[in-house]
């Protein structure tokens, strides 16, 4: 184990990828941001993300990262953050990509927490593949100085939700998931019919997704007509507070139930074989994780008695 370094004055920390990857690196920037008060800090990102962790407090700027192409668009990027003058980098994202960035900023590159050859504070656990996001970036920072690393937490993501006509009860769908990994998706038919169950009970289902989703979420729409389809109006700050008032969310294992889990919501997540719980599953104070080897075998009722033992 390293100590942290003293005097940091400019610090740069890197997290890219999607939705759920931000969430779980919740805990490790408000540690961050703890550990160095009086430090300049820096977070790269992707541009979904821009402006949630500019809302966050614990950055004092928000760089997009434009995913470089070329020798120019390298050259820029290096001149970028050299020009940053950063004393340190918290390495968060532990990627070829990432690595690639700090190495960039030769001559002289900064204090490095992350797994390039040459760090000053390696996260050389051999077990770090094998361990949870949450604690392999715990362990990261442990080794870097930073011991205290709280779970992640969305109180801060607060939105008005009057325009969404919500009903008195109600509990989230999610069945979005990535179009080239189906077998992450629980059917839509399943939903429909977990949807129409709730309905019959008085909870009202409210359909979460992006655009992309929309084929599915209209779907079990047009089969539970009284569920309420709020499929491209949501923003993650409404997802956040969605979830805060929801009694239950039922999804696949996808970024906004990352979300609804540490906003603190009763959460029943499916999961197949296509990914492994152990090593990125949602975390929260009620989470209980459903996996079945296949999804299409997985029946409404089955997800029914987890969310009714969660109650």
């Amino acid at each position: 184990m390293a100590d942290l370094p003293t005097g940091l004055k400019r610090v740069l920390v890197i997290k890219l990828g999607a939705l759920g990857d931000f969430v779980q690196a919740m805990g490790p920037f408000q540690a961050i941001r703890t550990a160095l008060p009086q430090a300049e800090i820096t977070l790269l990102t992707t541009k979904p993300f821009a402006g949630l962790a500019e809302r966050s407090g614990w950055f004092d700027r928000v760089w997009v990262d434009s995913r470089p192409r070329g020798p120019l668009g390298y050259l820029a990027l290096r001149n970028r953050l050299r020009g940053g003058g950063f004393d340190m980098v918290f390495d968060l994202q532990t990627s070829d990509r990432s690595a690639l960035y700090w190495w960039l900023m030769w001559p002289g590159r900064p204090y490095l927490s992350g797994i390039a050859p040459g760090a000053s504070h390696p996260h050389d656990n051999p077990a770090r593949d094998r361990m949870h996001t949450l604690d392999r970036q715990r362990d990261q920072l442990a080794r870097a100085g930073i011991a205290d690393v709280p779970m992640p937490n969305a109180a801060w993501m607060n939105a008005d939700l009057s325009s969404l006509a919500l009903p008195q009860r109600f509990g989230l769908l999610v069945p979005g998931g990535a179009p080239h990994r189906p077998e992450k998706r629980w059917p839509a038919d399943r939903y429909a019919a977990l949807a129409t169950r709730w309905a019959a009970g008085g909870l009202t289902p409210v359909l979460i997704g992006t655009a992309a989703d929309a084929e599915w979420t209209s779907a079990i729409a047009a089969a539970c007509p009284d569920a309420l389809d709020l499929t491209g109006r949501t923003d993650l700050l409404q997802l956040a507070s969605l979830a805060r008032r929801a009694e239950i969310a039922v999804g696949n294992d996808t970024g906004p139930m990352h979300l609804a889990a540490v906003a603190g919501c009763r959460c029943v997540v499916l999961y197949s074989h296509a990914s492994d719980p152990k090593l990125c599953g949602q975390k929260g104070p009620q989470v209980t994780i459903l996996r079945v080897p296949n999804l299409t075998g997985l029946n409404e009722m089955d997800v029914l008695a987890a969310c009714t033992a969660l109650a």
